[in-house]
């Protein structure tokens, strides 16, 4: 009797079924992270789209801003008026580098007033001045975020548009040009957003080559408003 050899190996149906399987794999995954990346840059841009909502309400409802407030303690109960600089308050401009460790600077007390005036969520006991507090607002990657007036600014030289300046830190450089296309004009050098090499700051914006090559380094970007 002749017995019949049975092949062990895949029919080429059986291939392309498994091809098409792993393609579908490996285009679920990429979509996925594609989402997830969607998602963190809508979050940064949400961060620098809210804080002048937060300014420019408290403006409206006390003819003041936010931090440089020198009636603040009659508008908010529980409110403390900064002391640096000294007697500064009141002159219409948010004084302090929006990254300060200084409790008393009208940066670092922005974000109590405008707590207290119910216009973003957060602590309202002040503390600007550790590392891990939870006072000072914090980006999706553990990034500080900060806001000052114009004038003033030594994080990123050269004159960006705009009369306030909010800034966040440690965003990877991945995100960066990303962020810019969605709130400006997409280069990191130009336009109301610009963006540094965290390593390198303060000095001039980093240009969209620098960004691009470094996407695993953490920037800081700024924006005027």
């Amino acid at each position: 009797m002749v017995h019949q050899n049975k092949s062990n190996g895949f029919t080429l149906i059986e291939v392309a079924i498994v091809l098409v399987v792993i393609g579908l794999l490996l285009g679920g995954v990429l979509k996925g992270q594609e989402l997830i990346n969607n998602t963190k840059v809508k979050a940064y841009a949400a961060d620098f789209r809210n804080i002048p909502v937060a300014l420019y309400g408290y403006q409206d409802r006390f003819k003041t801003l936010p931090g440089d407030d020198p009636n603040v303690i009659s508008h908010l109960a529980g409110a403390t008026k900064a002391q640096m600089p000294m007697s500064a308050q009141g002159n219409g401009v948010i004084d302090g580098p929006w990254d300060t460790t200084d409790d008393t600077n009208e940066s670092c007390l922005f974000w109590q007033h405008v707590r207290l005036a119910g216009l973003a969520p957060g602590q309202s006991n002040v503390d600007c001045t550790s590392t891990n507090s939870t006072y000072v607002p914090r980006n999706t990657n553990g990034g500080r975020i900060g806001i000052q007036s114009n004038k003033g600014l030594a994080t990123i030289t050269g004159q960006i548009p705009g009369t306030y300046v909010v800034c966040s830190n440690n965003i990877p450089g991945e995100y960066v040009s990303q962020i810019d296309t969605l709130l400006d004009d997409g280069n990191p050098q130009t336009g109301s957003v610009r963006a540094i090499l965290q390593s390198a700051a303060p000095g001039p914006p980093s240009s969209a080559t620098v960004v691009t090559d470094n996407p695993a380094d953490v920037f800081t970007v700024c924006m005027g408003v």
